[in-house]
């Protein structure tokens, strides 16, 4: 995810009919094309060790169009194996709020249909869920610098993710709140360190917001999902991006909120993982807010492709299928 909002000039391709599309199982669905990095690896020069993601996990995508191939059940871009899930955008600040930059939408309809089809038909890892790419409370219309107002605002983003899926099929169980700091426009930290002139400017008027307005504003958005849906909420974030908004203290904490981190990562998919380190370089999972992979919160990795390290192909995830059972 991190990585696609710098690549705005191919990703705006996705439209809004392509977010209207229904997520259900698919007999026959061809998977989209599109390019999703500037380079074009081959499959021969990307060759993986091993097909495997270790007992209790599979292998997914999210984001940006991947070609997954086969037919149900099929197999995993690259890497090979089950397709084991998608992870989709529901929606974006920028996009709900008008903005002429910042405001693309990551759906891939296609590979909705994929994972939905193994899932259902064939059992096969976790189907589709989705995330949100939360503007922080830097970028509220109606910011006031109160914890009250952060709180409505992530409400605010809540329902409207849950409109966003009304009537679609989303049958993994956790909504992603995506807390991340892209630096691209309008709001190059998505308005979690700073204050805005207005949602769409650009123009920065307060050069910090404490964390415990961060924090109401995660609350909000977790304490609307909760009680209007029978979803679990979830953060996607990184160790770095999560320690420069929220610190160190007490507002950093959530040991008991589902976890979706996108560090370490490798521009080759020959290092696919196994369980939460990848093969040959000695780099293991990293989770956030006093979390680690030992936790029953900890679900999945977007180990290639989402932190600006690209590999030729687009994002890919490891995802802990054991944990939600």
């Amino acid at each position: 995810m991190r990585a696609l909002s710098k690549r705005l000039s191919i990703g705006l391709f996705a439209t809004a009919a392509a977010a209207g599309s229904l997520m259900v199982p698919a007999t026959t669905a061809a998977a989209t094309t599109a390019p999703v990095a500037a380079t074009t690896v081959t499959t021969s020069t990307a060759a993986v060790a091993a097909s495997s993601p270790g007992t209790g996990f599979a292998y997914g995508t999210d984001s940006w169009p991947m070609t997954v191939t086969g037919s149900n059940p099929y197999q995993e871009p690259v890497i090979g194996g089950s397709y084991g899930g998608y992870m989709g955008m529901a929606g974006n600040w920028a996009r709900w709020g008008g903005c002429k930059t910042g405001n693309f939408l990551a759906w891939a309809p296609a590979n909705a249909n994929q994972a939905n089809s193994n899932y259902v038909k064939s059992k096969v890892g976790v189907g589709v869920g989705v995330y949100w790419y939360m503007g922080g409370p830097g970028v509220d219309p109606h910011w006031n610098g109160t914890t009250t107002e952060a709180a409505n605002w992530g409400a605010r983003q809540a329902a409207q993710t849950l409109a966003a899926i009304k009537g679609r099929y989303i049958p993994y169980p956790v909504i992603w709140a995506d807390i991340e700091m892209p630096q691209i426009a309008p709001a190059p930290d998505n308005g979690w360190n700073k204050v805005y002139t207005s949602m769409c400017s650009g123009k920065v008027k307060q050069l910090h917001t404490p964390t415990s307005v961060d924090r109401a504003e995660l609350n909000g958005f977790a304490s609307y999902i909760t009680s209007h849906s029978t979803y679990k909420v979830g953060v996607y974030s990184s160790l770095q991006d999560w320690t420069s908004i929220f610190g160190t203290g007490k507002d950093s904490l959530i040991p008991n909120t589902y976890e979706w981190t996108y560090q370490p990562e490798t521009s080759h998919p020959s290092s696919a993982p196994a369980g939460w380190c990848l093969r040959g370089v000695h780099a293991c999972a990293q989770f956030f807010g006093g979390q680690t992979s030992a936790s029953k919160y900890a679900l999945m990795w977007q180990w290639s492709g989402g932190g600006g390290i690209r590999n030729g192909y687009g994002d890919f995830d490891q995802i802990n299928v054991a944990r939600l059972k």
